[in-house]
């Protein structure tokens, strides 16, 4: 087990066994088994209802075009991290939200959660600094242009392989 300390108190926690569970970091001071932490984070497959194209970003000076993302906040719903995120980057409003899947991210150590989100139009398509540029794409041309072989591509392809709406 790599070095880790307890969150409430600080005391270096230890491995202790747990039934059911097996092996789970434990803080002697506190009594407490503490189990792992990671970060959640949303990544949106952003559809235009009024022509059903995807929209993909490219960021932070990269050649390549990904799916908007953002990490959600303390106490933040994932639905409102999605509708906030795409807000903050593009200055559009979502008409609706829906779950698709979710993948732990090893890199990061960070659960992922994607969801479409639906935009009427993209009247109000204002991009924010952390978005260098942007393209709207068909279905066939979003999986051809995003990141192949990421998690991005994973979860367009996994949505567009089961998709009866586009």
């Amino acid at each position: 087990m790599e070095r880790k300390y307890c969150q409430e108190c600080g005391t270096e926690l230890v491995e202790k066994y747990l039934e059911n569970e097996g092996m789970i970091p434990f803080c002697p001071e506190c009594g407490q088994y503490r189990f792992p932490m990671y970060n959640v984070a949303v990544s949106m497959i952003v559809v235009n209802r009024k022509n059903s194209k995807i929209l993909l970003i490219r960021q932070y000076g990269k050649p390549f075009f990904i799916l908007v993302a953002g990490y959600v906040n303390r106490t933040e719903s994932l639905e409102h991290a999605v509708a906030r995120e795409i807000k903050e980057e593009t200055g559009m409003t979502v008409s609706s939200i829906t779950f698709n899947r979710t993948q732990f991210f090893e890199p990061s150590n960070t659960l992922m959660c994607n969801f479409t989100a639906f935009v009427d139009d993209d009247s109000e398509l204002s991009t924010n600094e952390e978005i260098d540029s942007y393209r709207w794409f068909t279905p066939d041309e979003a999986r051809e242009n995003i990141l192949q072989n990421s998690l991005a591509s994973y979860f367009l392809n996994a949505y567009l392989d089961e998709s009866t709406n586009l």
